[in-house]
C-alpha cells in the first residue's frame, strides 16, 4: 500500500516561465481545500495555465485563465472550468497566516466561494486572515523550495518580468508577462505560463511479491524513498536518489510483509 508524502504534506511542483518552485500543501490542517486543488491539477485543469494577475509586492494570482491550442495559430484564452465552490477553512485545524510564501485560495466577498482561483503572497498580508475580510483567505501551503523564482514576481527593477496595466477592457489589469514584451501588442509567447505537477506516489505489487514505487520526483533535492510494516510508523529508509524533475521508479524486492507502508519525503 502507498502512501502519499513528503515532510508534512503533499508537495506540488510549479512549474513556470521563468523556473520551478515547489510548494508542501497542508493536507492535514486544511483538507477540504487541498482535496480541491489537487481535483484541479488531477484532472489537468492547470495545464498551459498562465498568471493572470499581480500587484506590486503583494499577489501573483493564477488558476482561472489557461492556453487553448497553445503553441499554434489557433491558441486562444479560456476560463478555467470550474467545480462547485468550497468551504472556507480559516477556522479548521491548524491556522496559517497569509505571509510572505505562502498560498492561498482567492474567492469572492462570500466566504464559501472559492473555486479554482489561488494567490501567493509577496508579502506579509496578514490583514487577508481577518474573518471581517471576506470571511478571511484560507491558507492552503507554503513554498519549500525556490523562492528565488517566487521572487520574480515582486515585479523590481532587475525582474524577468513586468506588469502590463490598464488592460482592463480584456479582463486583465494588472498582467505579468516577460519582460521583452511590447506592452502595445502582448503576444502569447509573452505569458507567463505555469503548468502543476504533484509528487503523486504510486505503488505497484509485482507478480513476483516485489513493489514498484513511482513517483513525481522533486528535482536538485534528495528524495528519501521509506517504508514501514507498523502503524503508527516507525519509518525505515529504503533508497535515497537526487530528483530531476521527471518520474523516478524503485523496486523494493522484499516479500516479507503483506503490510508494507511507503512514502516519499523531500528534504528542504
Amino acid at each position: 500500500m502507498g502512501v502519499i508524502s513528503t515532510s508534512a504534506g503533499t508537495l506540488a511542483q510549479f512549474r513556470t516561465t521563468i523556473g520551478n518552485f515547489d510548494v508542501e500543501l497542508f493536507d492535514a490542517d486544511k483538507p477540504v481545500t487541498v482535496r480541491n486543488f489537487i481535483r484541479y491539477v488531477q484532472s489537468g485543469l492547470y495545464t498551459n495555465m498562465i498568471m493572470h494577475r499581480v500587484v506590486t509586492n503583494f499577489v501573483i494570482q493564477g488558476g482561472g485563465i489557461d492556453v487553448s491550442n497553445r503553441n499554434t495559430t489557433s491558441n486562444v484564452l479560456a476560463s478555467i472550468p470550474t467545480f462547485a465552490p468550497i468551504t472556507n477553512e480559516i477556522g479548521v485545524g491548524k491556522f496559517y497566516s497569509n505571509v510572505y510564501g505562502t498560498i492561498a485560495m482567492a474567492k469572492t466577498a462570500d466566504p464559501n466561494s472559492a473555486t479554482s482561483q489561488f494567490f501567493f503572497n509577496l508579502a506579509n498580508n496578514a490583514f487577508l486572515d481577518g474573518v471581517t475580510n471576506s470571511g478571511g483567505f484560507t491558507v492552503f501551503g507554503h513554498v519549500v523550495g525556490g523562492t528565488n523564482i517566487l521572487n520574480e514576481f515582486k515585479i523590481g527593477p532587475t525582474n524577468r518580468i513586468v506588469k502590463l496595466v490598464n488592460l482592463g477592457s480584456i479582463g486583465f489589469p494588472e498582467l505579468p508577462v516577460l519582460y521583452s514584451a511590447n506592452p502595445s501588442s502582448v503576444r502569447f509567447v509573452d505569458l507567463v505560463y505555469v503548468d502543476i505537477s504533484l509528487l503523486n506516489v504510486q505503488v505497484t505489487l509485482k507478480t513476483n511479491g516485489a513493489r514498484q514505487i513511482s513517483w513525481n520526483s522533486a528535482s536538485n533535492k534528495v528524495n528519501y524513498v521509506e517504508f514501514t510494516t507498523n502503524l503508527p510508523p516507525t519509518w525505515q529508509l529504503l533508497v535515497s536518489t537526487n530528483g530531476n524533475g521527471s518520474v523516478i521508479s524503485v523496486t523494493d524486492v522484499s516479500a516479507s510483509s503483506a503490510g508494507r507502508f511507503y512514502r516519499v519525503r523531500v528534504a528542504y
